[in-house]
Parts: C-alpha cells; sequence; structure tokens
C-alpha cells in the first residue's frame, strides 16, 4: 500500500437552549506551587481585556473565585510576586457549567526587589515539568474539536506529527515507526492495561476507546527521550487525566453520540467540604438501537464501559484521589470468508474456508493515589492500583467444496469439515504500588526520587489446529507470576530563566529471570531570546516483550515441545532529539524536531534464514524460539506549523517524514510493518458564535486532511516476467527476499 488518502469534515452545532440573552457563569479552582505543591497565597488572577477590570486573589488555600463572567472565551492572567507570570487564553464559559481550574505557577530564579518577572507558559506545553522534550499537552476541548477524533483521545493524537494510525478503522498508536504494543497507557499518573475495546493480546488492535471525553482533563503525551520516571517503555506515553467533579453543586450530562450514550453525574459530598465525585457511564449507540429493534445489524459491535474519580481532602492527612476505569466488549461475526477477514490461526490464502468468528474482551483498572506535604518544600506521593484485562476468542472453522453435475452446473456445497479451530482465552492481571518524593531545594534545583512495583500474574490458554490436519497445537498454557522494581531519581536544574536541565537515572529490574538496567537520561531547553528555543534530550530505555513470547511453546524437531524464551532479555534502545521552536507571538508557532532511534537487543527469531523480530509482531501471534540479537533504527524530521485558537479559528500543519528498520539474524535490513515513510496532517476550524435571534448559538465547522504512506506487506511470490508464482499446495505464497 503506497498511499492513503482520508479526507475527514466534521459539523458540529451547538445550540444553546435558554431564553435569556444574559447568561454568565463561575470560574474558580485552586493555584499550587508548580514544585512543592503549595498553595499560593494573594495571587492575582486578571481577566484580559474587562472593562471595567475583573479580578480576584487566592486566598489562603490558594482558591479563587470569579463570579458573572458573561459566556464566551476569557483570557486570564496570572501574576505573583516572584513566580513566572503566567497567561491562560481561550477559556471556555458556557451556561450549562462551572469552569473549575486546577492551576500551578513556577517559582522564579530571578530575584530582585519589586521587579515582577514576566514569562508566560507556552501553549501545548505539557504538566509534567520534568519533561522538556518530544512531549505535548492535549486538552479535552482539542479532543472534541479536531476532525477525525470522533471523541476518542486514541484518535486524537495522530493530529500530531510523527503519530500515526492504521487505515483499517482501528485506533492503534504507531509512534514514529514503533509498534503500537509498545505504547504505554497511564491514567492518573499511574499504568494501566490498554484502554481499548476489541483490543488484541499485543494491545495493537482496537476500536473503540473505553475513555471518554467527559471525564477528562488536560493529559500529556510524550513521543521519545523520556524523562527518567518513565520506565518499560520504548515508543510513546499517554499520561491521561480524569477531572475533578465539581465540589460545590450537583451537575449532570447526558450525551447521544455514533459511538456511545452516556451519563455523567458529579457533585460534592456534603456543602462546605472541598471533596467531590465525577461518575459516567457509556453505552454503544448502534448496539442500542440494535436491541431496541430499530434496526437490525449483523455483527454489531457491543460495548459499554464506566469510570469515576473521587477526591477526598483532609485537614492533616493530606489529600486522597480515587479513580477507576472499566469496559466491556464483545462482537460475533458469522461466515467470514478467509480471503477477506484474517481471523486468529487460520489460513488467509484458502477461500474455500468460511468461519464464525466470536470475540470478547474486559478491562478494568482500580487505584487510589494519596499526596501530604512535608514541610515547606516537599511531598510525598503514594500509589496503589489494580488493572487486569481479559480476551476470549473462538473461531467456528467450515471447509466446503462444491459440487457440480457432469454440465458443469452447481449442484450444492459439500461440507469436508466443521469445527473449533482456534480458542484463545487469555488473562492478565496486576498489582502495583509506587512511592515518590518531590522536593524542591530552592528555586533553581528540584529532585524527585521513586520507587515502583508490579506483580503481574498471567493466565493463557491458546491452541489451535495445524494446518488441515487433526492435531491441535497448544501454542500456550500457563499460569504465571512476574515481579518486576523499578526505581529512579530526576534532578531539574534552572541555571536561570532561560536555561533548564533535567537528568537523572532510571533502574529496571524483572525479578522473574533476574534482568536488570541502569538508563541514563538527559534533556536540557534553552530560551535563546523571547521567541526562539532549542532543546537537547538523550535517553536509553528498556522494555518487556509480550508475555506470549516468554512462556511461547516450541516444537522442536524430535517432536518435543520446548519453552526457549523463559530467559530472554529485556529490548533496549537509545533516543537521540533535537528540536528548534519559534514563537511567532502567544498563538502562532513553528517547530522542527529531529530524532534518531538505535534499537538494540531485539528478540528475533533463532535462524539465520529468518526475517522474523518480535517489533514487527502484528496481531497474529508467532511462537519461535527467540534470542535478543536483533538491532533497528528509527529516525526522521517532523515540522509543526500550529495556530491556537484564538478569534474563533485556529490551524495545525505538519509533516513528518521518517524511516523505520531493522535486522535479524540473516543480515538483510528491512523494513518495520510500521515505516510509512511519510505523514502530512492539516487541520483547520472556525466557530461563527452569536447566531439565532437570541445570539447564543455556536456554529463550529472542523476539518481534516491526512496523506500518509501505508504499511509495508511481504509481497506474493511472482515469476521473472511478474506473473503470480504462489503454490498453495506447498504453503509457498510469499516472497520473503523483499
Amino acid at each position: 500500500m503506497k498511499k492513503i488518502t482520508t479526507t475527514t469534515l466534521n459539523f458540529l452545532l451547538f445550540i444553546s437552549l435558554t431564553f435569556g440573552q444574559n447568561l454568565s457563569q463561575t470560574v474558580r479552582g485552586i493555584l499550587l506551587d508548580a514544585d512543592n505543591n503549595l498553595p499560593l497565597i494573594g495571587a492575582a488572577l486578571v481577566i484580559v481585556g474587562s472593562d471595567p477590570l475583573v479580578g480576584t486573589a487566592t486566598d489562603e488555600n490558594g482558591k479563587f473565585r470569579l463570579e458573572n463572567i458573561p459566556i464566551g472565551r476569557i483570557d486570564l492572567q496570572l501574576t505573583y510576586l516572584g513566580y513566572e507570570d503566567q497567561l491562560l487564553p481561550n477559556i471556555e464559559v458556557n451556561s450549562g457549567k462551572e469552569v473549575v481550574l486546577n492551576l500551578t505557577m513556577q517559582e522564579s530564579v530571578v530575584k530582585m526587589e519589586e521587579v515582577l518577572v514576566r514569562a508566560s507558559k507556552d501553549q501545548g506545553a505539557v504538566l509534567n515539568d520534568m519533561t522538556l522534550i518530544s512531549a505535548r499537552a492535549i486538552s479535552a476541548e482539542k479532543t472534541e474539536r479536531y476532525a477525525g477524533g470522533f471523541s476518542d483521545p486514541s484518535r486524537i493524537v495522530s493530529a500530531f506529527a510523527g503519530v500515526a494510525t492504521t487505515n483499517d478503522g482501528d485506533n492503534d498508536i504507531i509512534v514514529r515507526g514503533n509498534s503500537p504494543k509498545y505504547i504505554q497507557w497511564r491514567l492518573e499518573g499511574v499504568e494501566i492495561t490498554n484502554p481499548t475495546h476489541f483490543a488484541d493480546q499485543n494491545s495493537i488492535r482496537g476500536g473503540v476507546s473505553a475513555l471518554n471525553n467527559n471525564l477528562l482533563a488536560t493529559s500529556d503525551f510524550h513521543t521519545g527521550a523520556f524523562s527518567p520516571e518513565f520506565g518499560d517503555v520504548l515508543s510513546g506515553i499517554y499520561d491521561v487525566k480524569l477531572r475533578a467533579g465539581n465540589n460545590e453543586k450537583f451537575e449532570s450530562t447526558f450525551g447521544f453520540g455514533l459511538l456511545g450514550t452516556d451519563l455523567t453525574l458529579e457533585g460534592p459530598f456534603k456543602k462546605g467540604y472541598g471533596g467531590s465525585y465525577l461518575v459516567n457511564y457509556r453505552y454503544s449507540t448502534i448496539s442500542l438501537i440494535n436491541d431496541v429493534g430499530l434496526v437490525k445489524i449483523d455483527g454489531v459491535l457491543r460495548f459499554q464501559d464506566a469510570a469515576f474519580k473521587i477526591v477526598l481532602p483532609t485537614a492533616k492527612t493530606g489529600m486522597f484521589s480515587f479513580f477507576g476505569l472499566g469496559g466491556l466488549s464483545n462482537f460475533a461475526l458469522e461466515d467470514v470468508k478467509a480471503n477477506l477477514f484474517a481471523t486468529p490461526g487460520d489460513d488467509p490464502m484458502d477461500t474455500e474456508l468460511s468461519e464464525d468468528y466470536d470475540k470478547g474482551s474486559d478491562l478494568a483498572n482500580i487505584g487510589m493515589n494519596h499526596t501530604i506535604s512535608i514541610g515547606t518544600n516537599s511531598f510525598l506521593k503514594t500509589s496503589l492500583t489494580y488493572s487486569s484485562n481479559g480476551i476470549k476468542e473462538e473461531v467456528f472453522e467450515s471447509k466446503t467444496k462444491k459440487i457440480y453435475d457432469s454440465e458443469g452446473l452447481f449442484l450444492q456445497d459439500s461440507i469436508l469439515r466443521s469445527r473449533l479451530d482456534y480458542k484463545s482465552k487469555l488473562r492478565n492481571a496486576t498489582y502495583r504500588g509506587a512511592v515518590a518524593y518531590h522536593n524542591k531545594l530552592n528555586a533553581k534545583n528540584k529532585i524527585q526520587i521513586g520507587v515502583k512495583y508490579a506483580l503481574f500474574d498471567y493466565d493463557y490458554d491458546q491452541s489451535w489446529y495445524q494446518d488441515a490436519s487433526d492435531s491441535r497445537f497448544v501454542a500456550a498454557d500457563f499460569k504465571e507470576n512476574i515481579t518486576t522494581v523499578r526505581n529512579y531519581i530526576s534532578w531539574k536544574y534552572r541555571w536561570n530563566k532561560e536555561l533548564t536541565f533535567v537528568a537523572g537515572l532510571h533502574n529496571m529490574n524483572v525479578l522473574f529471570n533476574d534482568k536488570h538496567t541502569l538508563e541514563p537520561r538527559i534533556a536540557a531547553s534553552w530560551k535563546i531570546n523571547k521567541s526562539n528555543s532549542l532543546k537537547l534530550g538523550y535517553g536509553n530505555h528498556s522494555k518487556m516483550e509480550s508475555i506470549h513470547n516468554y512462556f511461547a511453546k516450541v516444537a522442536l524437531e524430535d517432536g518435543t515441545i520446548s519453552e526457549p524464551n523463559r530467559d530472554l532479555d529485556l529490548l533496549k534502545a537509545n533516543h537521540f532529539v533535537v528540536a528548534y521552536e519559534k514563537r511567532f507571538n502567544k498563538n502562532l508557532m513553528a517547530k522542527l524536531e529531529v530524532y534518531y532511534q538505535d534499537l538494540y537487543n531485539l528478540p528475533v527469531e533463532n535462524k539465520d534464514n529468518s526475517y522474523y523480530a518480535t517489533i514487527n509482531e502484528g496481531t497474529e501471534s508467532r511462537y519461535v524460539e527467540l534470542v535478543n540479537e536483533g538491532t533497528g533504527k528509527n529516525y526522521g524530521l517532523e515540522l509543526t506549523l500550529e495556530r491556537f485558537f484564538d478569534n474563533n479559528y485556529y490551524y495545525l500543519i505538519n509533516a513528518s517524514l521518517f524511516n523505520s528498520k531493522y535486522k535479524t539474524l540473516e543480515g538483510i535490513e528491512r523494513n518495520t510493518q510500521y515505516n510509512g515513510n511519510y505523514l502530512v496532517n492539516i487541520l483547520f476550524g472556525k466557530e461563527f458564535d452569536n447566531l439565532g435571534k437570541k445570539e447564543n448559538k455556536t456554529l463550529a465547522l472542523n476539518a481534516k486532511v491526512f496523506f500518509g504512506g501505508g504499511k509495508k506487506i511481504l509481497r506474493l511470490l511472482r515469476d521473472e516476467q511478474g506473473n503470480l508464482a504462489v503454490d498453495p499446495t506447498k504453503g509457498q505464497y510469499w516472497d520473503y527476499e523483499k
């Protein structure tokens, strides 16, 4: 597939069912020090351009409140003596919901009497202040606005440079040519399962995200050279945050959309207490329509999910936060032809096969975060989480032969065999605990020290028939526990307000087979002047392979079965990144980023004539003997021009040129299947407000145009004249030389 062109156009019409013109809302929140998490008392907050001037100051708890703010969009200016000023542009104020903000400010490294240091935080900058490069923040508003995102946090990241998805409707995330299975998902700062309905065992494919936009706050997305706190990851990190519920009044939202119909409830536990709850439930709209009999749909994708966040502040024991995300999904496809849809375990070239495919999956994540201040400059964060996901698949196979009479007229289909060909029941459960100590030594220095423990509990049962034989091959049959311990230390040093460094180490330990790493990380950011900046980053990273590879059952030549991969080592990579950024004004930015990823220690098949490497593994798993002797490289450049939303319009244009290669024991450099070579995204949108007789309606038009190289595939065998030369009787289909 050489080229894919997709054009998506979204028309969003927001109609406010109100009867008055003078609508207003409350804007409130809390303001904290970015480094020590303590409240800033007496900071000034002013609505830019308001006449008469509208503003307020934070109280002894860092809280602020602005009441009777007209609906529309506002810019909020934050100032505090000794801290860098911030400008928060285009905060949307609507009549249906209060605006609740959780803000932070950075202490200035420049101390001068009666002089304010002005340095606004750049739009798109990540929340994690220890990350300097290859990352950006994604607001819930963007996931709603950007065309082609379908309110799906997984799909929205494909709008950014260096990030792609496949062209088959899935919401997998391909970062800089890396496999989607190496993405790390996080919720509220802790690792979780792949939050996708209909996911496969490699976490590559999935149809619908279980994350609902109604609950999301601004989140961080990282694409390389990760800061020291992140480990067990090679590709990218999606650190999703849930917003807190309204802690002053009850609110409810009902939504009916293309993907799901949902209900959100939120409010305080009691008057005067700062705690709150937020809960959401969603059911797939298509299956709902099918269930009530409005439309009969074969093979409908059924899913439902729920999420919650509970915030419980205390006077002396810190802040407790409980959160959860769960989902169920299933579908059934009848009479699936093998040459049209590749079901697990089948022979994709046998057109005489017909299959019924049933699949069900579930996911559950529940956790607690606790944050408590220690003195005036440090705090301790503790996390406890449980995550699980399960996948059950069955493929019922029928092979038929057409019967004709002596004159060649079709008579009937003769069933040659009918059986349960492929069956798979997989269950992963993970128990995690983490402790992180944050200390703001002074305005220039901050350190983080952390330890993370994880216990993985696996229960796998997977088998299928081999070709047309009556022999069932058991590929995976194990119940195992694996424990990992990770440690890190990170130091942030601000030389002055222009030059910042972050350095540290990450330590990974797999206790199951006694594998260890010590991974150095360093990054620097230099603000050359008011509008130009240069950033550099390096990181050594490691990742465990998908668990089925460790316990794969491999048939030897003498017919015995072995598990040769239990001692498999970690995959490793060196990431190098250089970025130049130009800020033309507060709303217009251009960025050029160049990267190189040196991959090594890659698991490859232990044969000198095999092309197979696990980094190229797709939805169809292979069970072979592996050795950590493969290498790879991903390199490219990314160019972005972005105008942030202001004056009712925005645009985002980016282009990526990249290569993704690997080598096995055969010594031939091959494309990975994710080597699309180029990506181009063009997004733009315009809002028309003050429409209607009461001037209380808004029409929003958003569009996206995408060009990208397709996934690489193996070619069918052809002779020197270009004629098809496959031999089904010998199982010879593919040209492995190309």
